[in-house]
């Protein structure tokens, strides 16, 4: 089996995602890393990409030089993966696409709705794979909640509660920490809490649950002085029927370190999982006592075991949830069929629920309607 060829824009020297970017790639074994742009400084790209191992000719200072270089190579990329800052997701994901090389874009999608309403246009007009990196998505025992569920374990669904919560972000920042510096500059994320842990805690409630909230309402806050985005955020979301949910995401809240949550009660039964506890799922039948299944136990089923690397007892986390995207990107690029990637239109979904809080907030909470599609 040919290893793909694979670039990337972003993740040089002193960047924290771009390496587990790298680590998750080449994991399952499925791509070699070729080329690169991985800095706007030519300096630092070419000294990035000699560390990294990237041949010279393959090293780039610009992302346009380099997707019309590789795009006219025997032996050019099959895909290039996105870790920049999020207001550079839109430009650089289209001049990739517009070459024809498939995209792996780091959340959320873009940094405004309507980048990524414009990157959508583009990914539909030129048929080029577009793969977006919701990393929990990867979970074996997400996994299995999303088949639980699909399967009627928990009857109809009638409430959920999704929290994303950290502490990091509860003083103000020194301006040269490079991982808060661009996350709290409004131009240069889109949005604060909301797009950087939002948008997780949001997409892993639609991977899970499959529902599309109708109405969304939302109170965005900043508690830290002087604070241009949120660093909190929580929403009531109301989907069709008499099924409710609540989201919570917040960079202040003193004490959590990376702690996503997903509970989902049912009418028959509700399902518990806890990011920071990855290889459990609570599982508890109205009536019964609660059951701890775990990803290599008894109670583990197919789509579980599908997505599990190392022995049982033995941590599996959030390294091998990204390489299994990239595993599953891969059989996509070699024309298999894949119903769990997270593509072009769940990232547009996600931006639209981004602007829909946003929104919210500045109406005072009001209820705003979804708009999930146009």
């Amino acid at each position: 089996m040919r290893r793909l060829q694979l670039g990337m824009v972003g993740g040089g020297e002193g960047a924290f995602i771009g390496e587990v970017h790298r680590i998750a790639a080449r994991l399952d074994g499925h791509f070699d890393l070729v080329a690169g742009a991985f800095s706007s400084d030519a300096e630092r790209a070419h000294r990035s990409a000699r560390d990294l191992g990237v041949e010279a000719a393959r090293s780039y200072a610009d992302f346009r030089e380099m997707a019309k270089a590789e795009a006219a190579r025997a032996d050019g990329l099959d895909a290039v993966s996105i870790v920049t800052p999020n207001h550079l997701h839109g430009e650089i994901a289209m001049a990739f696409l517009e070459a024809g090389i498939a995209v792996i874009c780091d959340k959320p999608m873009t940094a405004t709705l309507e980048q990524a309403e414009a990157l959508t246009a583009v990914a539909k007009r030129t048929k080029t794979p577009f793969f977006l990196t919701h990393n929990y998505t990867g979970y074996p025992m997400v996994r299995q909640a999303r088949d639980m569920i699909a399967q009627g374990a928990l009857g109809a669904l009638r409430l959920i509660d999704v929290a994303y919560l950290q502490d990091w972000l509860t003083r103000p920042t020194d301006p040269a920490h490079k991982q808060a510096s661009w996350r709290i500059n409004p131009d240069l994320s889109g949005g604060g809490a909301i797009g950087d842990i939002g948008s997780h805690a949001y997409n892993l409630l639609r991977f899970v649950t499959g529902l599309r909230p109708e109405t969304v309402s939302a109170q965005l806050r900043s508690f830290v002085p002087g604070r241009v985005v949120d660093d909190d955020v929580r929403a009531t979301l109301a989907f069709a029927g008499e099924t409710y949910g609540q989201l919570w995401a917040s960079q202040v809240a003193v004490g959590n370190e990376n702690n996503l949550s997903l509970k989902i009660y049912g009418e028959a039964a509700a399902l518990e999982w806890h990011q920071e506890r990855p290889d459990q799922l609570i599982y508890t039948e109205f009536g019964a006592p609660r059951q701890i299944l775990t990803r290599g136990g008894a109670g583990a089923n197919v789509a579980a075991r599908a997505v599990t690397r190392v022995p049982n007892g033995h941590p599996e986390g959030y390294l091998e949830a990204f390489a299994t995207l990239y595993a599953e990107a891969a059989s996509v690029l070699r024309g298999e069929a894949c119903e769990t990637v997270v593509g072009i239109e769940d990232g547009l979904e996600g931006m639209r629920f981004i602007d829909a809080c946003q929104t919210s907030s500045r109406q005072g909470g009001a209820a705003v309607t979804f708009a999930a599609s146009s």
